[in-house]
């Protein structure tokens, strides 16, 4: 969530909020800096690392490393890629225009423009393809799959109607084109396979969800029929059982992604239910317009905002072994809400804490009576930030409980079948490692090139642009970096960089 375009708000500092892939970790970039938060607990926002130097417009962080990519609003046309645990800066780029998104997975880093997207290589930070001409997108629209074996990148194929554009980043080409929307578009996101993609429009009133790669739909929901609203956030829960939405309203959705075919047949039992299945079989004499909103679904599951009008971004998250929806808002706060995926509902809001991570925090009074888990922290498990602040003789700081592996992988498990879960395997610790070697500025002029290709969708990149071309400038790693590494072994393997 960048906040550049909302305008200023003297009595906030901030400017941008996001999480990680995994949403294992937020960072908050401020006027004064950014900070990284852990999201192991609901009970505190454990800081992991803060910088105070400059201002900060975006910082994404790639899963549960040291590896983040900052940019300032002092220099908004330069990227720069930090290992945050060394203090070093790994390197930096300079782009034409002023950077709007930066989005990474394990494979690649894509930096978008306005009229321009930028994939780098993210072992060694050279630009394997660029993407020009697309739509005027003045926000930064675009989303990219987390998954290696389905490694897409979505963006806005127009600016007067809702096409998305899917392209492969590992194999640089088109894949398909989406016509999702008649409105243009406001909000899109990848599930965590890549398998799915979901969309809305400015209009906010439906969100679609397509499948991924051959572009056909596969669920439709209403999220509202009274107004007309601005989504700005969708996101999905790791299984992919779950759709989350919120937008400039005070309402939260939650949709949960089955098939009517899938449901099991109850028998009916009141006149409710013979209206129900009357309605459905006259559906194919309504007009289509009608019919369509029979047939689209609503959500599982609501929660309310204490305000509305306010830009915020939200998740769904494993937090302690339960699902929790996770909603940082524009008013400086970031809101942790119980959630049942069984029988949804009204969700209830168990703590909000400040994102400048100052010790004030207001947890709901109905929270300590929900049965939902315990909210402290299990003894015996300390929290990733406490880890990582360990002194440098390897003592860890002085917090009950011994240090055990923090990182559950709890993969597609569903959400209901985690209530159920007595336990759950344990990942590896956070193991640093050296970044060596210096840096050096590299303008970006050039790259290869992938036209606008809505009316060919099927046509070889190849015939936009020489593969292989690179950027312009000086390489961005020298004979100073031969090997660009991230500090944990275990969540990516060791990145190489190869001199031509």
């Amino acid at each position: 969530m960048n906040l550049t375009s909302e305008g200023s708000d003297p009595n906030s500092d901030l400017i941008f909020v996001n999480f990680n892939q995994d949403c294992s970790s937020l960072a908050v970039g401020t006027k004064k800096g950014y900070k990284l938060f852990s999201l192991s607990a609901i009970e505190k926002l454990d800081k992991i690392y803060e910088q105070d130097n400059e201002d900060i417009c975006i910082v994404e962080r790639l899963f549960s490393s040291s590896l983040v990519a900052v940019v300032s609003l002092t220099s908004p046309r330069k990227l720069k890629v930090c290992h945050f645990k060394k203090g070093t800066e790994i390197c930096n780029y300079s782009y034409s225009n002023s950077i709007l998104a930066v989005k990474l997975n394990r494979l690649r880093l894509i930096v978008c423009l306005e009229e321009s997207l930028y994939i780098h290589n993210i072992r060694d930070m050279k630009v394997l393809h660029t993407i020009r001409d697309t739509p005027p997108n003045p926000v930064g629209l675009c989303a990219l799959s987390i998954n290696n074996d389905n490694s897409y990148l979505a963006y806005p194929g127009s600016n007067q109607i809702g096409e998305v554009q899917i392209f492969d980043t590992v194999n640089l080409r088109a894949v398909t084109m989406i016509p999702a929307h008649d409105n243009p578009l406001a909000a899109m996101s990848f599930s965590s396979h890549g398998e799915m993609i979901a969309t809305a429009s400015e209009k906010g009133t439906v969100i679609r969800v397509f499948k991924v790669p051959d572009g056909c739909k596969i669920f439709e929901f209403r999220r509202g029929v009274k107004r007309c609203v601005q989504i700005s956030c969708l996101a999905f829960s790791t299984d992919g059982l779950y759709l989350c939405s919120s937008s400039n309203t005070e309402t939260v959705h939650i949709f949960k992604l089955e098939n009517t075919k899938d449901k099991p047949q109850e028998e009916s039992h009141g006149w409710m239910d013979y209206l129900s299945q009357a309605v459905k079989s006259s559906a194919t004499y309504l007009p289509s317009q009608v019919s369509d909103m029979l047939k689209q679904g609503r959500a599982l599951a609501t929660a309310r905002l204490p305000n509305s009008g306010l830009k915020n971004i939200c998740a769904l998250s494993m937090i302690q072994k339960m699902p929790r929806l996770l909603v940082a808002s524009q008013d400086g706060f970031l809101y942790i809400y119980n959630m049942d995926p069984v029988e949804g509902g009204e969700c209830t809001l168990l703590k909000q804490h400040k994102l400048d991570g100052s010790l004030e925090c207001i947890q709901n009074e109905e929270s300590s009576v929900h049965h939902d888990g315990p909210l402290v922290q299990p003894g015996g498990v300390a929290s990733y930030a406490n880890t990582v602040r360990q002194h440098d003789d390897g003592s860890p700081d002085s917090s009950p409980g011994k240090h055990l592996p923090l990182t559950p992988e709890w993969g597609a498990e569903s959400f209901a079948n985690v209530l159920r879960r007595a336990g759950g395997p344990q990942g590896a610790l956070f193991t640093p490692s050296d970044v060596v070697g210096d840096h050096n500025s590299v303008e970006v002029m050039d790259g290869n090139v992938h036209r606008y290709m809505k009316h060919h969708p099927g046509a070889d990149p190849m015939h936009h642009g020489n593969l292989g071309d690179r950027a312009t400038g000086n390489n961005p790693l020298t004979n100073d970096l031969e090997r660009l590494r991230l500090d944990d072994d275990n969540e990516f393997p060791p990145m190489t960089h190869k001199n031509d």
